[in-house]
């Protein structure tokens, strides 16, 4: 048992026998004793009452106020804390939990972005299904674009990387404890994007924190993924006119499918898998003058800069996989403001953590970025602190841990292909699939876009999968995943885990999940 497991056990201990076999009121939560920590308040929250503000992530660089009105949840007992572990730290985190009808569990959430405010919207759920919840702002206060908290603060730097949500699992379970008067009977992580990359640190750095987890699109590389975003918008601005407008966005896509849908048995509008599409967008270049109905040679150059991988000039090494065809709709939001006019991505997520947590200059000019020396110095400076590509997760899968990752196939933010580069790297760590297949399962969503979205089915329910994995032992074989439009299920398909896709059995509709299996392309 490792030191902080011991710490762990000691304090859950104490706290108990100063506690009621059937825990404490909620109120009484509030002169709780955490170490590093303070609760600011415990209250109980009515039925349907909740109303709270917070900073809305992803509403640009100045981010945006929304309001939770949870009118439907339930009776809950609300308690806020903020954790200090280091003299530059403040974690602030919220812990919910059901006054009645717990179902003996809870579930940490993950943040989008750069963090800075806590997934009240992610809780409401949770806590409707009987799991005690919590949530933190991953130690600082701003939109999920601006990075400028970092400037000057490494210690908040560090628990945006991995440390916030840590000390908000900790303290959560010791709440938890004390307030019901039992330890959860299993612990469950659910996040995507930034939430993703928290989910994989979790396993790696505290692999005793969670008994599963829910790994969505994980931005396990922050600053890699921002030097691919770097990579793109630099092609843009040395490319004079090779900005692709939306509209042309749309041509490109038609042209993938085109070129490459039916491929794989069926002819549904999705890439079961991109990667065997050998498109090239020059077949769009216009002969003659710029119209409508093709592209530029600039943007011809622009766009295979979208589908190349970012690598160094020097080494020819990959820094960061590419694109995957079938991702063209979303790519206006990866460059953020370059489809501003004029064009600027200095304010986004793009450029953010470089900016601020990194070169740590406000001014800093992304167009000097050496994708060689400069990627260097990144990762220097970085130490790893945002970074969760470690493939060790023998402690994890020791400790009895599932892990179930999902990535949507037309992801215009994180390149899929970087969800099964570390797949790939887990199992070659491991000694071959075999060993991995127990505790870890990866999950491709064709035609799903960024944690959701997107023409395919990307609708379906990883908590249950990893709920039944854990608890009596069934590793999923398939997810069924579904694509709703106005509240009605127009196609349902499975999910199946890497690297099996699902494959039409030749009769019946293909828009039924039923009539496909999984199995190995051949």
């Amino acid at each position: 048992m490792k030191l902080a497991d011991v710490v762990f056990a000691t304090i859950l201990m104490n706290m108990l026998s100063s506690q009621a076999s059937a825990g404490a009121t909620c109120e009484s939560l509030a002169s709780l004793s955490l170490p590093d920590t303070t609760i600011t308040m415990a209250q109980t929250v009515a039925a349907g009452t909740l109303r709270l503000s917070t900073v809305l992530p992803d509403a640009g660089p100045h981010g945006g106020i929304i309001f939770v009105a949870a009118k439907d949840l339930p009776e809950f007992c609300r308690v806020v804390g903020v954790a200090k572990p280091s003299k530059d730290s403040e974690i602030k985190f919220e812990v919910w939990m059901p006054t009645s009808n717990w179902n003996g569990y809870f579930m940490g959430l993950g943040n989008g972005g750069m963090g800075g405010s806590i997934s009240y919207g992610n809780m409401s759920g949770p806590l409707s299904g009987g799991y005690a919840t919590a949530s933190t702002d991953t130690g600082h206060e701003s939109s999920g674009q601006d990075g400028s908290y970092a400037l000057g603060h490494r210690e908040k730097v560090i628990d945006f990387g991995y440390r916030a949500a840590h000390e908000m699992t900790v303290n959560a379970k010791l709440i938890v404890a004390a307030y019901y008067g039992r330890s959860p009977k299993f612990s469950y992580w659910y996040g995507c994007s930034t939430g993703g990359r928290q989910a994989l640190a979790e396993a790696q750095r505290f692999p005793a924190d969670y008994n599963g987890i829910v790994a969505g699109a994980p931005a396990l590389f922050l600053t890699h993924m921002q030097a691919a975003s770097i990579w793109k918008a630099q092609a843009i601005r040395k490319n004079q006119g090779g900005l692709v407008p939306p509209a042309k966005l749309l041509l490109i896509h038609k042209a993938v499918l085109a070129a490459c849908d039916g491929r794989d048995g069926v002819k549904d509008g999705l890439l079961d898998d991109p990667r065997l599409c050998k498109f090239d967008p020059k077949i769009l270049e216009c002969k003659g003058e710029d119209s409508p109905d093709c592209l530029t040679a600039a943007q011809v150059t622009v766009v295979r800069a979208f589908y190349d991988p970012t690598v160094n000039p020097r080494t020819r090494e990959q820094i960061f996989p590419g694109m995957v065809p079938g991702s063209e709709l979303g790519w206006s939001s990866d460059v953020g403001r370059m489809y501003a006019d004029p064009p600027d991505i200095t304010k986004t997520l793009a450029t953010a953590y470089l900016r601020y947590a990194v070169f740590q200059d406000p001014k800093w000019d992304y167009m000097t970025f050496d994708f060689d020396s400069g990627m260097a110095l990144a990762d220097r400076i970085d130490d790893g602190v945002t970074k969760a590509t470690d493939p060790n997760l023998r402690d994890f899968f020791r400790s009895g841990g599932r892990l179930l990752q999902y990535h949507g196939w037309s992801d215009p933010s994180i390149s899929p292909l970087n969800s099964i580069n570390y797949y790939n790297k887990v199992v070659d760590f491991m000694g071959g699939p075999a060993n991995v297949q127990d505790s870890y399962r990866l999950f491709m969503a064709p035609g799903m876009d960024h944690c959701g979205g997107g023409d395919g089915p990307n609708t379906f329910d990883s908590i249950r999968a990893i709920e039944e994995w854990v608890e009596a032992g069934k590793a999923p074989d398939r997810i069924i995943a579904s694509h709703i439009r106005d509240g009605k299920t127009e196609r349902t398909r499975p999910l199946c885990p890497y690297p099996q896709v699902a494959t039409y059995k030749g009769a019946g509709s293909t828009d039924d999940a039923a009539n496909f299996s999984c199995s190995i392309p051949k």
